[in-house]
């Protein structure tokens, strides 16, 4: 399994991951967000995109995990929590001091280990 960083993606690729691993997914361009973003990183097995998160910013100190996915085929091996721990670094690197995670509850545990702590947060649907 190979991780990388900022490494170019192609929407035919990244619409066919979202695909299989979000029901519901309709293809869109990856590149508007992409270009926003401070880093996303890939994983690919034999060359197939199998894993991707992106890190999203808001030109300060503050980072945010988004699209956190794993191909289905590829799920409950760790590469989630790799994934996340390789965009911390990422983030880091790049001089985020916060990283932000929003979250189903049901996820709480992925990210708990991922080193997430949980905090009081607000949303509101637009």
């Amino acid at each position: 399994m190979e991780l990388t960083a900022r490494e170019p993606l192609a929407d035919a690729e990244l619409n066919a991951l979202f695909a299989a691993s979000w029901p519901g997914h309709r293809d869109t361009s990856f590149a508007p967000v992409l270009e926003r973003s401070l880093s996303w990183i890939a994983a690919r097995r034999e060359g197939r995109l199998v894993g991707y998160v992106n890190v999203a910013w808001d030109g300060g100190v503050h980072a945010f995990v988004l699209d956190t996915t794993v191909h289905p085929d590829e799920r409950r091996r760790g590469l989630g929590v790799r994934l996340v721990r390789a965009a911390a670094e990422a983030a880091r690197g790049a001089g985020a001091q916060w990283l932000h995670v929003d979250h189903e509850p049901h996820l709480g545990d992925f990210y708990a280990r991922c080193g997430f702590r949980p905090t009081e947060a607000g949303l509101l649907a637009l």
